[in-house]
């Protein structure tokens, strides 16, 4: 009897444990956009220019594109605002003119260098970028506005996006016929976008005579994207 009552104990002991039977779940995505005034702006300027060896060209661009910082720095803006973002050094070729072996002769050398540069009191842009091209600089890529302290902004869009994953799963249990239970899980899918640049010019750029360049940050848009499960109550 004893022998049995073990061999009793073993086979439950060996008995498969099954796990608890997931619950169903609806998940959705919810999405939060915040539409906010731009209170900074970021260009990318710089200079180019030309030279029969690339010493001269490299030469006449440090001397523009010094001249053109200095007067960002006049205009206001600091040190630390101002970042080298792309040197070139180049040859120029003449496709009309072959030499011997059929390659386009060089007929002198192209030397470029981008700055990118803060502006944080988005109300002297325009101001800031007369100066930068009073003294030099005829290269500009464009205009990006954004934040300094996007985080409020987004946090708002964030609630916003969680508000809307809410609103969407009540629509799919009710179409359903049954009822939102707990929340499962939350999972950000991305957080602030910043807003797509504003292109002006890609080369040779100049200012006309007269008033500022006239500059409209309209508004950026902070967006939020949440994915959320829900469990379906019994």
């Amino acid at each position: 009897m004893r022998i049995l009552g073990i061999l009793a104990t073993a086979l439950m002991l060996a008995q498969p444990v099954f796990a608890q039977e997931a619950k169903p779940t609806i998940i959705v995505t919810g999405e939060g956009r915040v539409d906010a005034v731009p209170d900074m702006a970021t260009i990318t300027l710089g200079v180019t220019t030309e030279g029969d060896t690339a010493k001269e060209a490299l030469a006449a661009n440090t001397a523009q594109l010094a001249a053109a910082i200095e007067r960002l720095k006049a205009s206001g803006v600091e040190d630390r605002d101002i970042q080298t973002s792309g040197l070139n050094l180049g040859p120029r070729y003449d496709y009309n003119r072959t030499n011997a072996d059929g390659s386009a002769q060089i007929t002198g050398f192209v030397a470029s260098n981008m700055v990118t540069v803060r502006i944080r009191v988005l109300g002297t842009l325009g101001t800031v970028l007369d100066a930068a091209v009073s003294d030099g600089a005829n290269t500009l890529n464009g205009v990006m506005f954004g934040l300094q302290t996007p985080e409020p902004v987004l946090d708002e869009a964030r609630k916003d996006a969680v508000s809307d994953a809410r609103r969407k799963a009540e629509l799919y249990a009710g179409a359903a016929g049954v009822s939102l239970g707990k929340v499962q899980s939350i999972s950000e899918q991305s957080g602030y976008t910043p807003p797509m640049p504003m292109a002006m010019a890609d080369a040779s750029f100049s200012k006309a005579e007269g008033a500022p360049v006239p500059i409209q940050g309209g508004e950026v848009a902070i967006m939020a994207n949440v994915t959320i499960v829900y469990e379906i109550a019994e």
